[in-house]
């Protein structure tokens, strides 16, 4: 199984990146630091995100593609996930961007109040370019992610589910 993460955090090296990885090591029971086989947080794509062809953005796009689960994570802002997370998703095709790829919506945010942002506007659109979103949106706070009980109960519910798919993704 080869796992990403991809982080639409404006802030390199953030809090959702960390929350993406450990989500992606629950999901999976991989050891700590090896959740995830690729990372990509989008900050590091910067100016190449604002156009099409940008050569480090297709090779981004090619790693996702060719994973078996994709952990999306961004911070909520203005109840939803970030615009650079969107300009992202925005260059993979409608309903075969995603393909075979089991498709993990995370979101954190400062409150409840946003708590169904993962499922009401990133699931769908993760949906539409057809990744398999069998599994609920994740919200966590980002003040109490790592310590919180929602990420690991999140995970023992879940982690047979991503198993099952991946593994018959994979025939």
């Amino acid at each position: 199984m080869t796992v990403t993460v991809v982080v639409g955090n404006p802030k390199p090296a953030s809090r959702t990146l960390v929350a993406a990885t450990l989500l992606a090591e629950k999901l999976t029971g991989r050891a700590p630091g090896t959740g995830a086989d690729h990372t990509i947080d989008l900050v590091e794509l910067g100016p190449g995100l604002l156009g099409w062809g940008d050569e480090a953005v297709g090779k981004a796009i090619r790693t996702v593609q060719e994973s078996s689960l994709v952990v999306f994570a961004s911070p909520t802002f203005k109840a939803t996930y970030t615009g650079l997370l969107k300009l992202f998703l925005d260059q993979f095709a409608g309903g075969t961007g995603l393909r075979d790829v089991v498709s993990v919506p995370l979101m954190l945010g400062a409150g409840p109040a946003h708590a169904l942002a993962p499922e009401l506007t990133l699931k769908p659109v993760l949906s539409e370019l057809g990744g398999t979103c069998a599994l609920p949106g994740l919200y966590l706070l980002d003040s109490a992610y790592a310590d919180g009980p929602q990420l690991d109960a999140y995970a023992e519910r879940w982690a047979p589910v991503v198993r099952a798919l991946t593994e018959t993704a994979s025939r």
